[in-house]
């Protein structure tokens, strides 16, 4: 039953990312959202991490933690009509 459910959310992952770059793109998203997008999609892109993996627990919840919390942070600062209209068009092709 994991494994499913972890392809699953890979599936997902996909549609989501060509959402935040249209997101990106829109002149409508605040130059703030842009930032951390930026920021959490450049950080989850890095060769090394901030807290090295090494370390018990810690190196690993950053990982967990600043990612998601990002994206928190920059959809909370986009209008809803900007990331709809983006889905729509990541559905529609």
């Amino acid at each position: 039953m994991g494994i499913r459910r972890f392809i699953r959310g890979l599936k997902s992952i996909r549609p989501r990312i060509k959402v935040y770059r249209l997101v990106l793109k829109d002149k409508r998203t605040p130059k703030g959202a842009k930032v951390l997008l930026a920021l959490a999609i450049g950080y989850m892109l890095m060769p090394f991490d901030l807290i090295p993996d090494f370390l018990p627990i810690i190196g690993h919840v950053d990982d967990v933690i600043i990612v998601p919390l990002l994206f928190y942070l920059a959809i909370r600062m986009i209008p809803k009509e900007v990331i709809e209209e983006c889905e729509r068009k990541v559905e529609g092709g």
